[in-house]
């Protein structure tokens, strides 16, 4: 389904399933979507859905189990820290004034993420950012399998980052393929998510109006093209006491992508409008859940806001703009929800 966000020109186009979705269950609160499967979009529906319980460690968008091994909350937890450490180290050694983000989008901001973020780490960690390991789960894993097996393990140290430092701690063939599937799973998500928020902002909504503040750019790309677009819960007790309309057996799968964009929630819904966030609050704003239910934030939230800003901020003192050439972005259908390419050209190539 085309959405249209200024300027006019640019048509943004939802893939067919996606865009579906959109078009036969928009403003519907609960409603079937396949024989086991119960969509919720409602935003009182939603928030019963996700406070009835908390996620099983097989819904974890990110610490899933690993290798066949859970992954327990204390050691999330101290993955989360560890990254979190080396975000703000980052933070605080901001790139060149004349660093160059022209090129292909998401790609080129995730690169520069990685190199940022994780630039001193050993190769075969900093590898496992490729986003060509996206194409298929058994190249991610041989790439892990021949990283953890090659001679010459990182060993811990001041000079790697809080998350390789962990990693350079596992002894044993099986323990450094753990580390390096957790230090992928740890650092990926932040590398991708903020690369392709500021990809769906730039397309959404360039040119900014100077006096727009990143955060709500940020607030509103969130809004219309959440990159966390559903949220799974398998079939559980609670959820039949919740609504009648979902059976026993049936997984419900909790829909922000359209609650972001019901007409009854907001005005203009699928305009790009900033400035809607000068008067909102993210955290208690009905139907609003790109981070997930206020129960159970998303650890990554504290990490994503701020790296969005800075590239934010660097793009739109650079004299970068959306080629002006490029008319159409597909959203494919892919876990995390974003255009699949957006150009950023030197401004002086504009006619």
């Amino acid at each position: 389904m085309p959405t249209s966000s200024p300027p006019h020109v640019r048509t943004t186009v939802l893939a067919p399933r996606l865009a579906a979705l959109v078009d036969d269950h928009m403003g519907q609160d609960v409603f079937r979507l396949e024989p086991d499967t119960i969509g919720v979009a409602g935003h009182e529906a939603m928030d019963r859905v996700l406070a009835a319980r908390r996620a099983l460690e097989t819904e974890r968008p990110t610490f899933k189990p690993l290798q066949g091994r859970s992954i327990a909350r204390s050691e999330a937890s101290a993955v989360t820290r560890a990254i979190g450490n080396d975000v703000r180290e980052a933070l605080k050694n901001l790139p060149a004034e004349d660093t160059d983000l022209s090129g292909p989008w998401p790609a080129t901001g995730h690169y520069f993420l990685r190199d940022l973020i994780l630039g001193r780490d050993p190769y075969r960690l900093r590898l496992l950012m490729s986003r060509n390991l996206e194409l298929t789960p058994l190249l991610t894993w041989s790439v892990v399998s021949l990283g953890a097996a090659l001679p010459g393990w990182p060993r811990p140290g001041d000079h790697f980052t809080c998350l390789a430092t962990r990693a350079g701690e596992a002894v044993g063939y099986q323990e450094r393929r753990y580390a390096m599937g957790i230090y992928r799973r740890t650092a990926a998500p932040i590398c991708f998510t903020v690369s392709t928020l500021v990809a769906n902002a730039l397309w959404l909504g360039w040119p900014f109006d100077d006096s727009t503040p990143n955060r709500n750019i940020v607030y509103e790309a969130l809004r219309l093209l959440p990159p966390s677009w559903n949220i799974l819960r398998n079939a559980s007790p609670e959820y039949p006491a919740i609504d009648d309309r979902i059976g026993a057996k049936d997984d419900v799968l909790v829909l922000p992508l359209l609650s972001h964009r019901n007409p009854a929630l907001w005005d203009d819904a699928d305009v790009f409008r900033p400035d809607r966030w000068d008067g909102l609050d993210p955290d208690n704003t009905p139907g609003y859940l790109p981070f997930g239910h206020s129960s159970e934030r998303c650890w990554g939230r504290h990490m994503v806001m701020p790296l969005a800003e800075l590239l934010l901020d660097i793009v739109r003192s650079s004299g970068l703009v959306v080629d002006p050439d490029q008319r159409t972005a597909r959203v494919p259908l892919l876990g995390l929800l974003g255009v699949d390419e957006v150009r950023l050209t030197k401004a002086a190539r504009v006619r």
